[in-house]
């Protein structure tokens, strides 16, 4: 039961650690010296320079969805410990999943308004691909959602 336990919290906290780097990190969008993210475009070269990210309806609910998910995350590894010490044996870790899920289901949605409705505040260019932050926001929906539902049917033992 320890090491499931361990695990558990392993992939809790690799998730949210995927989530945080996710939402800083300025890697969203790549285009040669030009980076953007959720929050400025920096452009490199002989100065690094940075401004600040558009104020798109649909970036501010990306940026949203992005901050929920780390908000959820977080809140889900606070009440798994406090779970942890309270619940009766037999007991299931339902509020614990349940966060945990939602924080899943926000950086899903989160990334996929992106996906879609990036071209609105970023100009398309045929050399723009995805930067490592935007792949480590979807690595983190399925990881999120797995830990969430293993939470869900986990029971408490002695």
């Amino acid at each position: 039961m320890l090491l499931l336990l361990l695990g558990i919290i392993v992939l809790h906290v690799t998730v949210l650690v995927l989530l945080f780097v996710s939402t800083i990190v300025s890697q969203w969008l790549v285009n040669g010296e030009h980076a953007a993210d959720l929050w400025q475009n920096c452009t490199s070269g002989a100065s690094f320079h940075c401004l600040a990210s558009s104020s798109n309806e649909w970036l501010q609910s990306v940026q949203a969805m992005m901050i929920l998910s780390v908000i959820f995350s977080v809140l889900s590894l606070f009440l798994f410990f406090c779970q942890l010490f309270t619940l009766t044996k037999g007991g299931r870790f339902y509020i614990t999943g349940v966060f945990q899920i939602l924080a899943g289901l926000c950086v899903m949605s989160g990334a996929a308004i992106f996906t879609v409705r990036h071209t609105d505040w970023h100009q398309a260019s045929e050399n723009t691909s995805y930067g490592f932050a935007y792949i480590l926001a979807w690595l983190a929906f399925p990881l999120a959602l797995a830990s969430g539902i293993i939470y869900v049917i986990l029971r408490k033992r002695e």
